[in-house]
């Protein structure tokens, strides 16, 4: 069992964040846990690599001397597996928000939907979705989208070496992406709709790998937890 001096020390813990939670709620509540085992008032505690809320999978939280290192965990590869919906776009470009727009899907077939993920491979330019935490002028974008304030994003080149539809259920797609840092696959689920003269959305996510860590290693928060100190 580890113990405070190596929590301090400094600890990777592989983390299977659940559905709706925040990274950012995760992290406190693993904060707080480890406090409360070993009954200490402070230790620095942060996550590698944001996951949106409706995002499940792999988070890497660093402890104590490791938050140093966050940044090049931040700059690994990563993968992820999910599901895209064709013939509808959100405003958030996922399941945050409803569909506000619908297109005709009888013009895809299955060998257009395969040749389409090729325009994604290498390096492409990607708009990041109004719906995230990227800081504008000092505010999250999302604070701008949910006033209704129009604000200007500009593109970022990120890296794709792995796209592939792994299975196709009338209009739901499954995938896998291996892709840089920066990467969002909400935009590259808006940008395969419009590449398909359709639209899509995206409707589960799952981060399986952030360099060599994988999910399969990973703990619930719950399970983490449990295997702490009792305080009694």
């Amino acid at each position: 069992m580890k113990t405070e001096e190596d929590y301090k020390a400094g600890e990777v813990l592989l983390i299977d964040k659940p559905l709706t939670w925040t990274s950012f709620q995760a992290v406190n509540k693993l904060r707080w846990s480890i406090r409360q085992a070993f009954g200490i008032k402070k230790i620095k505690v942060g996550h590698a690599g944001t996951l949106d809320p409706l995002a499940t999978g792999l988070l890497v939280i660093c402890t104590g001397k490791m938050t140093k290192q966050i940044n090049t965990f931040q700059g690994q590869e990563k993968e992820y597996t999910g599901t895209f919906v064709l013939g509808g776009t959100t405003p958030s470009y996922d399941l945050e928000t409803e569909v506000n727009e619908s297109f005709p899907t009888d013009h895809i077939t299955e060998d257009l939907i395969h040749k389409t993920t090729q325009q994604f491979i290498g390096l492409i330019d990607q708009f990041p979705p109004v719906f995230s935490a990227i800081k504008k002028d000092g505010k999250r974008l999302y604070e701008f989208a949910r006033a209704g304030e129009e604000v200007e994003i500009k593109s970022r080149q990120v890296e794709i070496t792995t796209f592939e539809i792994t299975e196709i259920k009338d209009l739901e797609l499954h995938f896998r992406v291996v892709c840089s840092k920066g990467t969002y696959i909400r935009s590259l689920a808006n940008d395969f709709g419009k590449a398909l003269n359709s639209g899509a959305h995206l409707s589960s996510l799952r981060r399986t790998r952030i360099g060599d860590f994988k999910v399969e290693d990973a703990l619930t928060p719950e399970v983490f937890i449990a295997n702490l100190p009792s305080k009694e």
